[in-house]
């Protein structure tokens, strides 16, 4: 069924391309108005619901045995999870969106100002901070909970089989991973369409190769076939080293704009904004646009939680697969905060360079990406004036673009792959080269469609349905966690909660104390 869906829409995309885009628009368009205020009430909520979950009672369950051990390394399981998570999306955005909200954005009265900067700074965090992995983080949790703790399959219908109870394993079920795959696909797509068009850009500024649709594909082509190569290796040898590589190398380019830009500026702009950003967190937060006729949220914050949702059953499926044996509290310290912090300086040093430029040198930048914003990241190492050394950095920038695609890429076509196998970790060879094929057609049909607007409105689309199944996850974890009411960690002895006046009547006997062994057995 899967299969004949995304055939279907290829199909249409292939034989009736301006139709699609079109429609799409139209649909982004009605839908705005509710999606202004449902997509940022759902988001704030799933925040606090990671926050409560991580600090609450249930912070030291385990997902899995209470004696089992994390799989992975700490080192490791942050790479894979971040390059799985943000890599392609926060190169493509980290210089752009800064730049964009710098001319202009509801929250300053002049653009291209020392204020504007540390605003289109704040707002960058915003858009990839705590409530974008809050989403991640989510699903993340309850499939790694179910999967690890309560023996089900690793799919998203497991989440909800406190709520459907035996209908979970019918037609329902069925339709749960049918718009989990729908999403996921249609997420990954948008990702790697916008990295493949700024992979373009930076072959056109390193080796003076064409801005071209057709180029675009062939890259797609390209990488698709390294992906599919790799997820055929499996995730300890494929994912984890290509993770690791390009995480290094991330770090590597990273030093280069600390050291070789603008360093003092550099750290100030993300201290004062980072502060900003936290100062500001629960405005942005429960900011609906309400009394700004603008389409500033609709493009912005609509965009960006509706590609969260769209991509996390991809991601929380990825991260569920390499969290096993971390506790509530591990999970959400390491899932929602080290890859926000990590993002911060990310943008604070690539986006603070671009506007250190605009404000105090060359420019350039803003004009660059008003014409094509896939260019951003090069302009700005354009405007860096390094010569022979800009152009090597921007050569590595290129190699980074491709192992962040090849990254989620592979990551993708696996997480799709466990859905429909009913939770098996690894899933057939021929289904995986099918289901990258796949990815990679849709990818092109979006690019020929019309580029970055038809990505944003598909990818829009996509979430909707899938943010009802996110309400019935956490309906079914809160249900499910009801057996974790004591939820010590292993080796600890705790009491039943209780009402201070419940043992009246036993004065002086309490109640015994129950090791977490026995609690776990008898739930």
């Amino acid at each position: 069924m899967a299969m004949v869906m995304i055939a279907t829409a290829l199909a249409y995309g292939v034989f009736f391309t301006e139709r699609l885009a079109f429609g799409l628009d139209v649909a982004r368009t009605y839908l705005n108005p509710f999606l202004e205020w449902y997509y940022v009430l759902l988001v704030t909520v799933l925040l606090f619901f990671m926050v409560w979950l991580g600090m609450g009672r249930y912070k030291n369950v385990r997902l899995g045995g209470d004696y089992e051990q994390p799989e992975f390394t700490y080192f490791s399981w942050i790479s894979m999870l971040f390059a799985a998570g943000t890599g392609v999306g926060i190169l493509f955005w980290a210089v752009a969106q800064p730049i964009l909200q710098f001319q202009e954005n509801p929250f300053i009265d002049e653009g291209m100002s020392p204020d504007a900067a540390r605003v289109a700074m704040r707002l960058s965090y915003f858009h990839w901070g705590l409530n974008g992995w809050a989403i991640f983080s989510f699903v993340a949790i309850v499939l790694a909970y179910f999967a690890y703790r309560r023996q089900l399959p690793l799919t998203i219908r497991s989440g909800l089989e406190p709520v459907l109870g035996k209908r979970n394993h019918g037609f329902l079920g069925d339709l749960v991973d049918l718009l989990a795959v729908f999403g996921t696909v249609f997420g990954i797509a948008t990702t790697l369409g916008l990295g493949v068009q700024q992979m373009n850009a930076g072959l056109n500024a390193v080796f003076g190769l064409p801005t071209s649709t057709t180029l675009q594909v062939i890259i797609t082509a390209i990488i698709m076939s390294v992906a599919t190569l790799s997820v055929v290796s499996g995730v300890k040898r494929g994912v984890r080293l290509l993770s690791e590589a390009n995480f290094w190398l991330s770090i590597t380019v990273v030093l280069f704009l600390l050291v070789f830009g603008p360093t003092q500026y550099l750290i100030a702009i993300t201290i004062e904004s980072a502060g900003d950003y936290i100062q500001n967190l629960m405005s942005m937060t429960f900011h609906t646009n309400a009394t700004i006729d603008d389409d500033w949220q609709a493009e912005w914050t609509v965009f960006f939680w509706g590609w969260w949702l769209a991509w996390s059953p991809f991601v929380g499926m990825f991260i569920a697969r390499v969290s096993r044996g971390r506790t509530f509290r591990e999970f959400v310290m390491g899932v929602l905060l080290v890859p926000t912090i990590i993002n911060i300086i990310w943008i604070g040093l690539f986006g603070g360079t671009a506007l250190y430029h605009e404000l105090f040198g060359i420019g350039g930048i803003v004009q660059a990406v008003d014409e094509e914003v896939a260019t951003a990241l090069f302009a700005t190492i354009n405007a860096m004036g390094m010569g022979i050394v800009g152009t090597g950095v921007s050569a590595a920038l290129v190699v980074l673009i491709a192992t962040y695609l090849i990254t989620s890429a592979n990551a993708g076509t696996l997480v799709i792959n466990t859905i429909l196998s009913g939770g098996d970790p690894d899933p057939p060879t021929a289904h995986r080269i099918i289901w990258g094929a796949v990815l990679g057609l849709l990818t092109a049909v979006l690019l020929l469609a019309g580029g970055l607007e038809t990505l944003q409105s598909a990818v829009i689309m996509a979430a909707l349905p899938f943010s009802v199944i996110v309400i019935l996850m956490m309906v079914g974890l809160l249900k499910a966690l009801n057996r974790e009411r004591y939820a010590a960690r292993t080796g600890e002895r705790a009491e039943a909660p209780r009402e201070p006046w419940a043992d009246l009547g036993d004065a002086g006997t309490g109640p015994t104390p129950v090791s977490s062994d026995e609690r776990y057995k008898n739930n």
